[in-house]
Parts: structure tokens; C-alpha cells; sequence
């Protein structure tokens, strides 16, 4: 079936009515105003007119036979390709019984015979406008709503575009949550989520009675030595073994962190007592001290581990994490591979260490050092053959602080390089003094202590170089006493340095000799004219009244190899009796003076002391 017409601008008009003369005036009527027109005698024909071309219009008389209008009507209404065309109904029928009738079964409008051809033009005119204005929404309508659909399917697309690059957004805002709130390389909790998860077990503990927890601060204790020597890239090995061991060691709900280098992290929680605690820091240090069996080698590590046990007073998790911290140092401090259990009394004492490194800085910078002399005794002569410069720190407040409270400090901190300069540039500047006295002998010598970090130094000799020009000293006046650690850490460079010192005619001298290492191999390669015996071993003669320890043994090395022998820590006149009898060249000590101020050293050297 064809239901387009062929001519699109002229309107269809169908006429159906059973009298030929009806059909012959409308149809010509309608067909000079330049519309279509086609006729119908009755149903029959106008359903076949219908379903070859839908008309725009239908004319439709009410009294025909067989089906009369209203029947036909209500069949094109039922139908739905007829269902909207308006049908203006034509009767002879001028009842309101009949319009009324007309209007149920659909029509819209009524033209009463005889009929005048101007209004049926009127009203043809009229229906075909509302018709076309009809069809113009039907078709604005269709329009909006594919516009609608169009866009509608847009707007789906966008919105499954937009949560695409959500959820894409979500899973990097996760995943770079999860990088910064995780260790790169062992991929455990790192410093940040370790203080989230400590912060929320103290409020878990302050909030429940029965909530208890403990922090573990692990420091391996020589994984510098292995990642110095064998690289990076093992060391990252060995992190990765040491992580996975700490891991086993450990229940699920514990929570294990990397907090930096080779520091780890560990929070228990609900232990039923510190002992329990104590049982995972040993068995942690005994599975540490097992030997790792890296990619190429195998490594021996140990570690370091302080425990903070849960304290509900604390206000910050940094504090807890903290005190864990200062408990592992003092793990360190008494000798490594162990534990040590924080007491509130660590804590003030690293609030004095912080304070006394605070004042240290001052110190250095308002130069509030002293220079104190001890007498150097030739036992040969019996008199005063030199002194050692032993430095003071004159405190503003505490008074007069010896070195061994504040120099381990200094070495820390780096501060002993200043403190050390400033002690070589004071003692030279005296012994120039003491040189131009007529009273004082000309041999007589000054010895200063350098700290091992001095030699890291690259501008060593530079400075000395500086202060032995300055001075106007005597260089062959000058020793510099060193420990056997100096020379073990950096053995070439020291060496060379020690060269260049002796090539200014400098004495060197070996301190604390015995404590050390105690390997005499390095004594054949480094220029040294002197080693000083500790006074340790010189207190043990008196306790070994047999074979006097190991001082004679000393004494011996230093003879066969011509450097002389200096006893530190002579106290009684039996000590230097035997000193004598092992013909130790030279002693300091108490028995002869302790450390004096520089004053009061013209009056020792006047009153010319014989021992």
C-alpha cells in the first residue's frame, strides 16, 4: 500500500457521500481552489480510497445505505493510520441531536444541507490549518524527542565517561595514597601511616581499660658497614630480607613500618604484659643474627631495639615513637644486638644531652673554652719535659665541665673540629710564650689531642700549616697525639697525612695505646715517634704484681721499634718505681700534677719539681 501522496503540495481531500450530484459540486468546487479531490459512494469504496492514499480531509454524509456516516467515522477513528485525519460531517440532518451524534463518533466539525459553498470552503480551510498545525506539532514534537533521545544518549555517554574518569581518578588518588603512605622498596607501612596507626591504638587505649599496645624501635646495627661496602643494590637486598624476616616474626594484626634507612617500626598490639613484648624483641634478635643468604653473598646483621610500652598519659604519637627511639640508642649504647625497655628517666636525660648540645653551640661560638695543662715527667731526669693541653669548658652557669661530659658530644656533632682548632691554636700560641722565657728550657714540649673526624677534613694540613705560621712556634716543640682509630678508618689518607705532619718535623703520638685495635702491623707504616700507654694497664701493675700485665710487654714494642713510651695515669710512687725498672722513658699523672691553668704553670716549671 501507497499511503504517501504523489503531489505534495496539493491538500487530499476525500468525499464520501451516496449522491453523485453531492459529489460532482464539492469535488468542483474544491478542485478549483487547487485541492485534490476523490470520491467515495459509500464504505466500501472510501476504505480502498483510504488505504491507496491517506487524505488530508474527509467530507463525510451521514444517510447513506448500508453503513451510514456515523458507522464509517467510528471505523476511520478505530483505525490507526485514519484515526487523527479530521472528517467534517454533511447532512441534511439539522438536529442538535444529530451535531451532538456527530461530534461522539469524531468529527469535528458540521455542515448542514443545503449548504452554502463559501462556508464549506470556510470550514475545509479551517480544518486543513488546524490539520497542518497539528501535523507541525506531531512532527516538532518527533523532532524534540529525537533531539531529546540524541542528546539524552549523549549525556548517558558523557556521564559513562565522567565515572570512567572517576573511578580512574579514584584508583590513582588510591594508588598514589597507597605510595605515599607505603616504603617503596619493602612496600610496608612507612613514618607517616605508622604515627596514623600509633594515633589510633592511643585513643583505642584511652578510651578502653583493658586496650593495651607497645612500640618497637629496631635499628640494624651494621647494615651501613654492608651497604658502604657491597653497594646499594645489595644492601636494597638485604632491606628486603630483613622486612620479610621481621614479617614472620610477627601476628597478623601487628603492624610493622620502614621509617627510614634501615629503621623499622613495629606496633603490638593488645599484649598481655611487657614480657610478652620482651619475647618478640628476643626472638626478633634471634632470627636477625641468623645469616642472610643473599643473590652473592651471605651477610651477618644484627640490631638494636628499644620498646615504648603504651602509656595513656602520652598526648601525640610522636612521643611514644620517640621514646622507643631514645630506648634503642641506649640499646646501642650498652653494646649493640640487644633491647632496652624506655624509662622516663632516658627521656630527661635526652632532654639534658639536647640542652648540652644546644650549649655546646653557644659555647663554640662565644668561645667560653679553657686550656688546662698536665706535666709530661721525663723519667730519665726526673723533671718536667713537656705538658699535654687538656681542654675546659668554662659553663656560664655550671661552672667548669670536663671533656669527658661534653666531648663525646662535640664528636657527634661535629662541633669537636671548632673546639679542637681553637684548643691546637691556644696551646701553640702558649708554648710561644713559654719559648721566649729565660726560665723555661727550650726542649720543652706541648702535646695536643686531634680528633679522628679533624682527619676527614680536606684542609687539615692547610690549617695547621696556618696556625704554626701565625703562632711563630717551633714546630719540633709540637705533638699531636692521635688514636689507633684514626689511622684504621682511612689508613691511606691518614697515612698521608702523617707524612706531611712529619715533614714539618711535628712529633706524633700514639694515645690510648692497647684500647684500640691493638694491631701492630700499622705501627711499621705510620711515622710515629711515640706511644702512650693507657692508664688502665698502668693501674693493673699494681693488681699483677707478677708479671705487671701488659706494660712491659708495651714498653718492648715501642723500644724495638724506637719510639718512646709515655705511662699515663701514674698515681703512686710504686707505680713509677716500676716504671723505672721497665725503663719507661716518660709518665703523667696525679702523682706529679694534675691539669693546671696556664698561670700556675711558670710557678710548677720555677719551682723546678724533681721526681
Amino acid at each position: 500500500m501507497n499511503y504517501e501522496r504523489l503531489d505534495l503540495d496539493k491538500k487530499d481531500i476525500l468525499l464520501i457521500d451516496d449522491m453523485a450530484d453531492n459529489l460532482r459540486v464539492l469535488s468542483s468546487l474544491l478542485t478549483r481552489e487547487g485541492y485534490n479531490v476523490r470520491k467515495a459512494l459509500n464504505w466500501q469504496m472510501a476504505l480502498t480510497a483510504c488505504q491507496t492514499v491517506l487524505p488530508d480531509l474527509i467530507l463525510l454524509d451521514i444517510m447513506m445505505p448500508e453503513v451510514d456516516g456515523y458507522e464509517v467515522c467510528q471505523r476511520f477513528k478505530a483505525w490507526d493510520l485514519t484515526a487523527n485525519i479530521p472528517v467534517i460531517f454533511i447532512s441534511a440532518l439539522d438536529d442538535v441531536f444529530d451535531k451532538i451524534k456527530a461530534f461522539k463518533v469524531g468529527g469535528v466539525d458540521y455542515i448542514s444541507k443545503p449548504f452554502e459553498l463559501q462556508e464549506v470552503l470556510i470550514r475545509v480551510q479551517n480544518q486543513l490549518a488546524l490539520r497542518a498545525a497539528q501535523l507541525e506539532v506531531i512532527k516538532l514534537n518527533v523532532e524534540l524527542e529525537q533531539r531529546v533521545k540524541q542528546r539524552t544518549w549523549e549525556l548517558e555517554k558523557a556521564l559513562q565517561k565522567l565515572q570512567g574518569e572517576i573511578a580512574s581518578r579514584q584508583q590513582l588518588q588510591s594508588k598514589l595514597l597507597d605510595i605515599a603512605l607505603h616504603d617503596s622498596l619493602t612496600g610496608l607501612p612507612n613514618r607517616v601511616l605508622f604515627i596514623r596507626r600509633i594515633e589510633k591504638a592511643l585513643n583505642t587505649a584511652k578510651q578502653e581499660s583493658n586496650y593495651q599496645f607497645a612500640l618497637l624501635y629496631l635499628d640494624c646495627d651494621r647494615f651501613k658497614v654492608v651497604n658502604d661496602s657491597l653497594g646499594h643494590l645489595v644492601g636494597d637486598e638485604l632491606l628486603l630480607a630483613i622486612s620479610h624476616r621481621l614479617q614472620t616474626s610477627l601476628m597478623p594484626m601487628d603492624t610493622i613500618a620502614r621509617l627510614g634507612g634501615d629503621e623499622f617500626g613495629i606496633l603490638l598490639e593488645n599484649p598481655t604484659n611487657i614480657n610478652m613484648v620482651i619475647e618478640v624483641a628476643e626472638r626478633i634478635l634471634q632470627q636477625l643474627s641468623l645469616p642472610f643468604k643473599l643473590t652473592r653473598y651471605e651477610v651477618f646483621m644484627n640490631a638494636s631495639i628499644g620498646i615504648s610500652w603504651v602509656n595513656r598519659d602520652y598526648d601525640r604519637p610522636e612521643y611514644l615513637l620517640r621514646d622507643a627511639d631514645t630506648a634503642m640508642y641506649r640499646a646501642k649504647a650498652l653494646g649493640r644486638a640487644r633491647y632496652h625497655v624506655f624509662d622516663p628517666i632516658m627521656y630527661q636525660e635526652a632532654i639534658q644531652l639536647l640542652e648540652l648540645e644546644n650549649d655546646l653551640r653557644r659555647a663554640v661560638a662565644r668561645q667560653e673554652f679553657i686550656v688546662y695543662y698536665q706535666p709530661i715527667v721525663s723519667l730519665l731526669t726526673g723533671k718536667i719535659a713537656g705538658f699535654e693541653a687538656l681542654v675546659r669548658w668554662q659553663h656560664p652557669i655550671r661552672g667548669l665541665i670536663l671533656p669527658a661530659e661534653f666531648i663525646p658530644v662535640a664528636e657527634e656533632t661535629g662541633l669537636i673540629n671548632a673546639i679542637n682548632t681553637w684548643v691546637l691554636q691556644s696551646a701553640c700560641q702558649q708554648l710561644h710564650l713559654w719559648q721566649h722565657d729565660p726560665a723555661i728550657p727550650e726542649t720543652l714540649t706541648i702535646s695536643v689531642n686531634l680528633s679522628a673526624r679533624l682527619f676527614s677534613q680536606p684542609n687539615l694540613i692547610a690549617q695547621i700549616d696556618e696556625i704554626l705560621y701565625e703562632t711563630k712556634v717551633n714546630p719540633e716543640n709540637l705533638e699531636l697525639e692521635i688514636t689507633e682509630s684514626v689511622i684504621m678508618e682511612n689508613s691511606h689518607a691518614v697515612k698521608t697525612i702523617l707524612q706531611q705532619l712529619q715533614e714539618r718535623r711535628i712529633k706524633l703520638i700514639m694515645d690510648d695505646f692497647g684500647t684500640g685495635y691493638s694491631s701492630l702491623s700499622y705501627l711499621h707504616s705510620f711515622p710515629l715517634n711515640a706511644l702512650k700507654i693507657d692508664k688502665s694497664f698502668v693501674k693493673r701493675m699494681q693488681e699483677n704484681q707478677e708479671d705487671l700485665g701488659l706494660v712491659p710487654a708495651m714498653i718492648g714494642i715501642a723500644d724495638s721499634m724506637g719510639l718512646r713510651a709515655i705511662a699515663e695515669g701514674v698515681e703512686t710512687t710504686e707505680q713509677l718505681a716500676q716504671l723505672r725498672s721497665l725503663n719507661c722513658e716518660f709518665a703523667q699523672g696525679f702523682l706529679f700534677s694534675r691539669p693546671i691553668e696556664q698561670q700556675s704553670v711558670l710557678n710548677l716549671l720555677t719551682a723546678a719539681p724533681q721526681w
